[in-house]
């Protein structure tokens, strides 16, 4: 198991924590990487009392971009976009969509402060269909968005579709315009039979 050691964070790091932290980690990623750069140092009362007004500033300025990022949070949840991509008749598209496709089409719908990284985009999509794509802005505000891959031409399976929804209709409309008659018929008989009665 490898050994944690405790250090203080003079920078702010994602997902270690915010400056002034004192946070465990590995020996060797403290010594290869935090150390090296300046991002940490050993942790005792004079160095976190001496970064107490920074770590002050930089906690207003989280406070001030977490109710930014809640707003934007509530705008885009359960959004729905529309893709248009070129394909081929059977609904393939010629390259798939990314991230950064989906990321641009909700800051094209008004949607600022969406980041390629919020987007988290699982199995590629490579097809003309409806997908439900994670999107995460914080640990604990995370939603699905519906992302709606369309082709920039009809496809031939759509045609067919149409073409046997619109015979069904007419089918259906011929059928109801015999039941219409069948009715009129009906109702003029008895008329008919009355005169027949009348007469004799």
């Amino acid at each position: 198991m490898a050994r944690l050691i405790s250090v203080l964070l003079t920078e702010t790091q994602e997902n270690l924590g915010i400056i002034g932290d004192v946070v465990k980690v590995r020996a060797g990623y403290a010594r290869n990487y935090l150390l090296p750069f300046g991002l940490v140092t050993n942790p005792t009362e004079e160095k976190i009392a001496a970064l107490a007004a920074r770590r002050a500033e930089v906690e207003a300025e989280l406070k001030r971009l977490r109710v930014i990022t809640e707003g934007v949070f509530a705008k885009v949840k359960e959004t729905t976009v529309e893709i248009v991509r070129a394909t081929n008749d059977q609904g393939q598209l010629f390259g798939g969509i990314s991230q950064h496709d989906i990321a641009e089409s909700l800051r094209k719908a008004g949607h600022e402060g969406i980041e390629d990284r919020h987007v988290r985009v699982g199995a590629k999509m490579t097809r003309v269909d409806t997908y439900f794509v994670p999107v995460q802005l914080a640990k604990d505000l995370k939603t699905e968005i519906k992302v709606i891959v369309k082709s920039d031409r009809v496809l031939a399976y759509e045609a067919a579709e149409a073409a046997a929804k619109a015979a069904k209709a007419a089918e259906v409309a011929k059928l109801e315009g015999k039941t219409e008659e069948k009715a009129e018929a009906t109702e003029a008989k008895p008329a008919k039979v009355k005169k027949e009665k009348a007469a004799k």
